[in-house]
C-alpha cells in the first residue's frame, strides 16, 4: 500500500513542532546512548581513521566557532561537519539500523554538533530532540521505498542520512515547517551517492562518505534560514526523492505513527568494529571457539544471502585483506581473527595485525554456503558450520547479532567501548578521563548549553 499523503509537509510540521517533552523516556535514553557511541567512535577515528585526513586538512583552511573533534582547532560549522563527518564511519564502529540499510546517526551527530558549537544559546534538550527526530526519519526513509535503493544503483546509508540530517539541522536552528521542507530540498540538490561506493573495494569512500552528507545537511539548513527556497514536495514530488531514488511513491511506513514511535530506538550499537554483516559470524566464531582445536579445522562454512555476498566474495581476496577497511568488510578475516584471538577489537584491524600469516591461512578455510531463502530480513543473521578432520561438525546459528535492542549492550559495556575508542584518539584520553566524559554525556542536563557537553 502506497502512502498518498502530503509527506514533505507532514514531516516539516512534525519536525517544527516537536519538543523534548514529546519524546518518550526510552527515546531520550536511546538518543543519549547513540550520541555517546558516536562521539566515542569519532574520537577513535581521529587516531585510526587515516582516510579522514584530507577532510580534516580542508577544514583547517578556515577558522570559526565549531570544534574539530580530537584536535585543538575550530572552523566553520560546514567544515567542522565535513571533518567530523569523515570520522563517523571511518572505523565502521558506529550504530546501525538492522531493519534497513541505514547508519542513522553517522552524519547526524557531526552535523548537529557543528551547529550547536556555533550557537551557545542552544540547550542540550534541543539537540536531543533534533537528533531523535533525525534518526527516526533516516530509519523510516531506509525502509520506505517502493523499490530497493540498490536496485536503482544508489547506496542507501548516506542517501537517507542526507535528507534526515538536513531536516534535523533545520529543526536545531529553529526553522519552521517550510524551512524544514526547503532544507530537505536543498540537501537533495547536493548529493547522489551511487553504489560504486561499495562495489569498488579499493575506494576509501565507504569510510568517509558521511563527511559529504554532514556538510550538505548543515549547508542546506543554513541556506534555508537565509531564505533559500527549493521545492514544495522534495520527497513525494513528481521527480522528488522517492521518484528518483526509490522507484515511485513510498510505503506507508514513512509516516506511520510519526511522532509516536521513534525508530531510532531500534538502532543497534555495535560490539565489534566491523561491518554489521560480519557480526553474526564473529559471534558464532567466539561461541564455537571453546569447542575447537583450530588445527583440526578442514573448512568453515558461512551461511550467506545476497546481503552478505560482498563480505565473502571473491573469497581469496577477502581472506587476505590489504587494508583495515578491507578487513572490516571480510567474513573470512573476522571469523579467523575471532577464532585465533578470542576477541575482535580495534587492535584486530591495525595494519600490523591484518597481515598475519596464521590468520590468513585460517581465513582461507572460510567459505560461503548460500541460503536461497535469505534476503534483507537476514542482514544481521548468520551461521557457521565447522568441518573437522574426523568428519564431525560444529554449528552455531545467530538469528540476530548482539547489539540489537533485543540484545542490547549495557551502559557499562557502552562506556567501556567509549573508553577503548578514546584511547586510540589522536590525543588519547586516559581511561579515567574518558569514563568521566562518557558519564557526563549520559547525564548532561537538557537545560544546559550544549557548548559545555564535551568540556
Amino acid at each position: 500500500m502506497f502512502c498518498d499523503k502530503a509527506i514533505s509537509q507532514t514531516i516539516g510540521d512534525h519536525f517544527a513542532s516537536l519538543t523534548l517533552s514529546d519524546l518518550p523516556p526510552a527515546t531520550v535514553r536511546s538518543t543519549r546512548r547513540a550520541l555517546l557511541d558516536a562521539v566515542g567512535v569519532m574520537l577513535g577515528a581521529t587516531g585510526l581513521g587515516e582516510d579522514a585526513a584530507p577532510y580534516r586538512q580542508r577544514a583547517m583552511a578556515e577558522t570559526g566557532p565549531s570544534r574539530m573533534l580530537g584536535f585543538d582547532r575550530r572552523t566553520s560549522p560546514s567544515l567542522a561537519a565535513l571533518a567530523n563527518g569523515a570520522l563517523a564511519h571511518a572505523l565502521d564502529f558506529g550504530d546501525t539500523f538492522d531493519a534497513g540499510p541505514a547508519h542513522p546517526n553517522a552524519a547526524l551527530v557531526p552535523a548537529l554538533m557543528a551547529l550547536a558549537d556555533a550557537d551557545p544559546r542552544l540547550d542540550f534538550g534541543t539537540v536531543l530532540t533534533a537528533m531523535a527526530a533525525g534518526s527516526d526519519l533516516a530509519c523510516r526513509l531506509s525502509i520506505a521505498p517502493a523499490r530497493a535503493y540498490e536496485d536503482g544503483g544508489w547506496y542507501p546509508p548516506p542517501l537517507v542520512n542526507l535528507i534526515a540530517g538536513a531536516a534535523a539541522c533545520a529543526k536545531l536552528i529553529g526553522l519552521d515547517a517550510d524551512g524544514v521542507r526547503n532544507a530537505m530540498g536543498l540537501a537533495l540538490l547536493q548529493g547522489s551517492f551511487p553504489s560504486e561506493i561499495k562495489y569498488d573495494a579499493t575506494s576509501p569512500m565507504r569510510g568517509v562518505r558521511e563527511a559529504l552528507v554532514a556538510r550538505a545537511a548543515v549547508e542546506a539548513a543554513l541556506l534555508a534560514r537565509a531564505g533559500a527556497r527549493a521545492f514544495s514536495e522534495p520527497l513525494e514530488g513528481k521527480a522528488g526523492f522517492f521518484a528518483v531514488y526509490g522507484g515511485g511513491p513510498p510505503r506507508d511506513i514513512v509516516l506511520a505513527d510519526l511522532g509516536k514511535r521513534f525508530l531510532g530506538d531500534d538502532v543497534s550499537i555495535k560490539p565489534w568494529p566491523a561491518c554489521r554483516g560480519t557480526h553474526p559470524y564473529i559471534e558464532a566464531a567466539l561461541a564455537l571457539r571453546g569447542e575447537l582445536d583450530l588445527a583440526d579445522i578442514v573448512a568453515i562454512e558461512a551461511e550467506t544471502g545476497p546481503i552478505q555476498e560482498m563480505l565473502i566474495r571473491p573469497q581469496p581476496t577477502k581472506a587476505a585483506p590489504a587494508r583495515p577497511i578491507e578487513a572490516k568488510f571480510s567474513i573470512p578475516y573476522t571469523v579467523a581473527a575471532a577464532l585465533l584471538d578470542g576477541e575482535v577489537t580495534l587492535a584486530t584491524f591495525l595494519p600490523t595485525r591484518i597481515g598475519d600469516d596464521r590468520t590468513r591461512a585460517l581465513a582461507q578455510k572460510v567459505v560461503e554456503r548460500r541460503n536461497p531463502d535469505w534476503g534483507r530480513a537476514q542482514a544481521a543473521s548468520g551461521s557457521l558450520t565447522v568441518l573437522l578432520r574426523d568428519g564431525t561438525t560444529r554449528r552455531c546459528d545467530v538469528p540476530q547479532a548482539a547489539g540489537h535492542p533485543d540484545r542490547a549492550i549495557s551502559d557499562s559495556d557502552l562506556i567501556s567501548k567509549f573508553v577503548d575508542c578514546a584511547a586510540y584518539a589522536a590525543t588519547p584520553l586516559a581511561a579515567v578521563d574518558a569514563e568521566r566524559l562518557a558519564n557526563r554525556i549520559l547525564s548532561f542536563s537538557p537545560d544546559a548549553s550544549t557548548a559545555g557537553l564535551l568540556g
